[in-house]
């Protein structure tokens, strides 16, 4: 557990910087990290995941401004959702699976949140990876993958149709590459669980913070919860809403 919750925090520090630096199409071989704010190069032990926010009392040593909360949040979550694939999965061929899908929802997630985008070179990425996967280590039947991503990218692009843009194209791009993971049950669940965590924590925030409704909302972080509730528990959460109906 030790070992994937420091796996998890490193990887989560790097899915900071490819999230932020990729939709500016910042490149990565400019130089090691710096604060986004005053552009000063950060030492080593600057970079070291969730330790340095602390010490540093979340406030740039050089300009003394505050450091985007995003990043130890992202760094506790992917460490604490690599320990619990472990936990629930185990050391087995799936894990594999449940650690890619859990980075690219990872590096969305920053992604969205700074910029509401989600990259087309992570999802291409991402796509290719699970479709090698799914050749070599097959988890479910082609037909089940293949159904799924029609459906995923599907779903979205009637609700963009619908709406008139209510949703991104990269909400729709996003869905295909789920479906091919999830299957074509379980995309289902993910698309009404995301939309009911998102109609309701999006309605809180809007009382809460007194937003407009026309201000748009970043989904990432919604698909995320979404997807992950679904790809752990999404025969129990079928088995649940067919005894109800």
């Amino acid at each position: 557990m030790i070992v994937f919750f420091i796996l998890g925090i490193i990887l989560g520090s790097f899915f900071n910087v490819v999230g932020w630096r990729m939709p500016k199409n910042i490149p990565f071989h400019k130089g090691r990290s710096y604060c986004p704010q005053c552009l000063h190069p950060l030492k080593w032990y600057e970079l070291i995941p969730i330790v340095s926010f602390l010490i540093q009392h979340g406030k740039c040593r050089y300009c003394h401004r505050r450091i985007s909360v995003i990043y130890p949040i992202v760094e506790s979550i992917t460490g604490l959702l690599f320990i619990y694939c472990y936990m629930r999965i185990g050391v087995n061929v799936e894990i594999i699976t449940a650690l890619c899908l859990v980075s690219m929802l990872m590096i969305i997630l920053v992604s969205d949140m700074h910029y509401m985008l989600i990259p087309n070179h992570i999802l291409l990425l991402f796509l290719l990876i699970f479709i090698m996967l799914q050749i070599i280590l097959p988890l479910r039947p082609w037909c089940d993958a293949l159904i799924g991503g029609m459906i995923g990218f599907t779903l979205i692009a009637i609700i963009i149709i619908i709406s008139k843009g209510g949703m991104g194209a990269g909400d729709m791009k996003l869905f295909g590459v789920l479906g091919i993971v999830l299957g074509w049950k379980k995309i289902i669940i993910a698309f009404f669980l995301a939309t009911l965590l998102g109609a309701i924590i999006g309605g809180c925030f809007m009382l809460i913070f007194k937003m407009n409704k026309q201000e748009p909302i970043a989904f990432g972080p919604y698909i995320a919860l979404g997807t992950l509730l679904s790809y752990f528990y999404g025969e129990q959460f079928l088995t649940l809403y067919l005894t109800l109906l």
